[in-house]
């Protein structure tokens, strides 16, 4: 009951709300003009500050993921003066631009040797309430690029805050200027015995999968994981950009007969892509897969470059359009056609790159958002005097009401 207090009194604090194309309310939960930290004292900030390890406009939210009350939201080390890459926010703070507190604590953010956090990009929590953490161990990506530790998954559980495992990814799946940026947790049964991270590389054009049972990882490459030439140029509010990212955004459709599909698309790119997560859990389709990787449908359009995408309870796919300050749909029981895709949220000033998407475990489930300008901070570009980041959240049984993802049963 608690956590159920706590969620509708931050309901009842959105900030600067707007409403989906068919009048459902998207909520800002949160919004910064810039990051700033719960430091444990004023005269720490300050030293931090002065000795440059807190640059506050190097700082951006990246990864978002949420937990019965807590919004768990990474900030990557792409620029010096970042100086804790992993935080959490309650779900009921009062404060429209919350600090970000450290997690699990400080210590973790000023380890060396590779015994702490490096640079963490994205997160992805099981139903067992384990955060499953995706750590880039690359610092200054923007800058001076340098390579610290190996990448690595490590598994938090969010019930005692206690990280319970850390498992570098094994060389041989890391490739030169691979960039290991996102992932996604297929577990199943009740106690999430059998469970598998599927991991992407966006820039080397890899599927890395790791087995929960025993630490194993393997990797698939296939043609469907690099980006289309024409849509690695981008125009977002006049700025015009090049990126040539690969397989990035992934999904699970619905559990059936045994088996479910991975749905992934590249960042640059306009096509959305099946496999049987039967084929990609063993490893000894690794070298006699290629068949198995299939187009689902029509393309989106010059413009339908796509960042994160989720499928809620009901089988609806929500995905980041990227390029159009929006949000679409998709019922994955249905062609993926232009005629059966829609969109559930847009807005040119709330919406600019919406970068990370989530589904919670919650009843009723929400939909969790993080929209950070992205390009413009590669650039340099970002107003401190704007709100320039936001925690966005919705209803996805709500925002597919009228639209051709409405599920009728």
């Amino acid at each position: 009951m608690k956590v159920i207090i706590c969620f509708i009194a931050a309901w009842m604090i959105s900030y600067a709300s707007t409403q989906s194309p068919n009048g459902s309310t998207i909520g800002t939960l949160y919004r910064w003009k810039q990051i700033d930290y719960q430091y444990p004292s004023p005269a720490q900030r300050q030293e931090a500050i002065d000795a440059g390890e807190f640059i506050q406009a190097n700082v951006i939210p990246l990864g978002i993921e949420r937990w019965k009350g807590r919004v768990f939201i990474s900030t990557p080390r792409w620029k010096s003066g970042v100086p804790a890459t992993l935080s959490s926010v309650p779900v009921s703070s009062q404060s429209e631009s919350p600090e970000l507190a450290p997690y699990p604590n400080w210590d973790w953010h000023n380890a060396v040797n590779c015994t702490g956090f490096t640079s963490i990009f994205r997160m992805s929590v099981d139903h067992c309430g384990i955060m499953w953490v995706l750590d880039s161990g690359q610092v200054e990506a923007f800058e001076t690029p340098r390579q610290l530790c190996p990448p690595t998954l490590f598994a938090i559980d969010l019930e005692t805050d206690t990280v319970v495992a850390k498992y570098p990814i094994p060389s041989e799946f890391v490739l030169q200027n691979s960039l290991i940026t996102n992932l996604i947790v297929d577990s199943r049964d009740a106690r999430c015995r059998d469970l598998h991270v599927y991991i992407a590389d966006a820039w080397r054009f890899g599927l890395i999968v790791f087995r929960d049972s025993d630490a194993a990882f393997w990797r698939f490459s296939h043609y469907s994981f690099y980006p289309e030439p024409l849509l690695s140029n981008y125009t977002l509010h006049g700025l015009n950009y090049q990126w040539s990212d690969g397989l990035f955004g992934m999904s699970l459709g619905k559990y059936h007969l045994g088996d479910r599909p991975l749905y992934y698309h590249s960042m640059s790119g306009s096509l959305e892509f099946t496999v049987a997560t039967s084929v990609i859990r063993d490893p000894s389709r690794v070298d006699n897969a290629v068949s198995e990787f299939t187009l689902l449908g029509e393309s989106r359009g010059g413009d339908g470059q796509v960042s994160a995408a989720a499928v809620d309870r009901n089988g609806v796919m929500f995905f980041n359009l990227i390029s159009r300050d929006a949000i679409g749909c998709w019922d994955t029981r249905n062609p993926y056609t232009n005629d059966n895709l829609a969109i559930v949220a847009q807005n040119n000033r709330t919406m600019i790159f919406p970068n990370d998407l989530r589904m919670d475990h919650e009843v009723p489930q929400l939909a969790w958002v993080i929209t950070n300008r992205l390009p413009f901070y590669q650039f340099n570009l970002i107003d401190p005097l704007d709100y320039n980041y936001r925690v966005i959240y919705f209803d996805p049984a709500e925002v597919v009401e009228k639209t051709v993802c409405k599920q009728y049963i």
